[in-house]
């Protein structure tokens, strides 16, 4: 099976799934309103959307500096930094800590990175049971699920499965009641925390002035990752960085508003070293592994734009093609506009030339990137990278389409008889079942051509005159 035909496959099946697509829907419409709302609250939310993408492009400009700052100052707090060139090195440095001190029960706060480089099957494997305590997350782990979305990675479930999970992998009563869920969820993995000797978390920004790592979550879950365990390991991507401690409070005026609709995330969590002499908590070891994983490359060419991206997810929300297929469809673990670059980029194009395509160009998600990532451009720039990728038949139909519509008599000569092919489908609406155009006309609307079409009725009009 071909990737174009994987990829139709997956959204035929997600389409279908009626439940999932309204549960998609109502979340993200939500998201939505709530959003609109809580940037609405801000002075002036333009103005600060454009510094937050002003930042971060500069930091990207003079990331090398940036990183080798944010390097020194981790270690003269006492911590470890690791560099990975890819998802490989990252995981087998990850193990490696966990076997040279002995660790055997990690818990993970929520990240994204970890979920790229397929880190919780590389630590089974090592030996180590890793749970997750995301709530969110968890409940995916134990329902061997992935997850559909960035921030709320089961917006594609109902409390009957969340129920059933739990019933089936706790042995704790059947209740679909959201509160003794949690509370049950809660229970479980308290004694986890309790018994756990690694912390695993991601970066939502790294501070090169003082080698600070930023965690913001919703659950306290993040809080006692990093600071129950006797060592902590944080997964970063080159990316994360910024300048002063002063430039992320113009980040967490944005995320969590661009996300759920919060002023703030309920927890942000700054880690600067292991823990000190005089601290009553915290890590014995800090160890912060710097991944590239095909970053560079994509800083090095004409899509660095796109590592601006702060993971907010505000841009799935929006979209009309990630509310009608959900994540699972993009077979990817970033779904939705942005993974529609971030992945070909990461993986390669060959793998996910479909992906690119997987937008209407409507424009909503560049108006709510809270760092102005022009998404639709880059998008069309990307779609154009892979024209190469495209069957031929494909490539031969798209030159004479161009040829067709660069010609006034074979564009005329079409226009004339397209009618032929087409049929009234009522109201006025127009279907074929003419190979390409069948395909054109299955999922979109069409108006039936007129009779006699305007070139026509504009060349009659000037015979009459003369």
């Amino acid at each position: 099976m071909s990737v174009s035909e994987a990829f139709r496959r997956r959204i035929a099946e997600a389409v279908a799934d009626e439940r999932v697509v309204q549960a998609v829907h109502d979340a993200t419409w939500r998201k939505v309103e709530a959003r609109s709302a809580a940037i609405g609250s801000l002075h002036d939310p333009e103005a600060i959307r454009t510094l937050a993408g002003q930042i971060k492009q500069h930091t990207l400009e003079n990331l090398p500096a940036y990183l080798a700052q944010f390097v020194t100052q981790v270690r003269q707090r006492g911590g470890v930094v690791h560099f990975a060139a890819d998802a490989a090195a990252a995981r087998a440095t990850i193990c490696a800590i966990a076997a040279a001190r002995g660790l055997k029960l990690a818990v993970k706060s929520k990240s994204m990175t970890t979920e790229e480089v397929d880190l919780n099957r590389a630590l089974e494997a090592a030996g180590v049971r890793v749970v997750e305590t995301d709530l969110g997350e968890y409940i995916v782990q134990i329902d061997h699920d992935r997850p559909s979305h960035i921030v709320t990675p089961i917006i594609h479930k109902n409390r009957r499965q969340i129920a059933r999970a739990m019933q089936r992998e706790l042995g704790c009563p059947y209740t679909e009641d959201a509160n003794e869920l949690t509370r049950l969820a809660r229970e479980h993995l308290r004694e986890i925390f309790r018994r756990c000797d690694l912390g695993i978390s991601g970066v939502n920004f790294g501070i090169a002035e003082t080698g600070t790592i930023c965690l913001v979550t919703n659950e306290g879950n993040g809080r006692m990752t990093v600071t129950r365990p006797r060592v902590h390991i944080a997964l970063m991507g080159i990316e994360k960085v910024i300048p002063r401690l002063r430039d992320m409070a113009v980040y967490l005026k944005l995320l969590a508003r661009s996300s759920t609709g919060q002023p703030m995330g309920s927890y942000t969590t700054l880690v600067t070293g292991p823990k000190r002499a005089a601290d009553v908590d915290g890590p014995e070891e800090l160890h912060v592994v710097l991944m590239d994983n095909g970053r560079s490359d994509i800083l090095a060419g004409p899509f660095a734009e796109v590592l601006r991206c702060v993971r907010c997810g505000a841009c799935l929300n929006v979209c009309p093609v990630y509310r009608n297929i959900g994540g699972h469809a993009y077979a990817s673990v970033y779904p939705g506009p942005i993974g529609s670059l971030v992945t070909p980029l990461l993986e390669g194009l060959v793998e996910h030339t479909d992906l690119p395509r997987a937008s209407t160009l409507c424009g909503l998600c560049e108006k709510a990137c809270p760092v102005k990532i022009d998404i639709p451009a880059l998008l069309q720039s990307l779609r154009a990278a892979a024209r190469d990728t495209q069957p031929l038949s494909k490539r031969a139909g798209l030159r004479l389409w161009r040829w067709a519509m660069e010609s006034a008599a074979v564009y005329g000569f079409g226009q004339r008889f397209l009618r032929g092919f087409l049929w009234d489908t009522g109201g006025g609406w127009a279907r074929s079942r003419l190979g390409p155009l069948g395909a054109w006309t299955a999922c979109r609307d069409l108006p039936l051509p007129a009779e006699r079409s305007f070139r026509r009725l504009w060349h009659q009009e000037l015979r009459d005159e003369r």
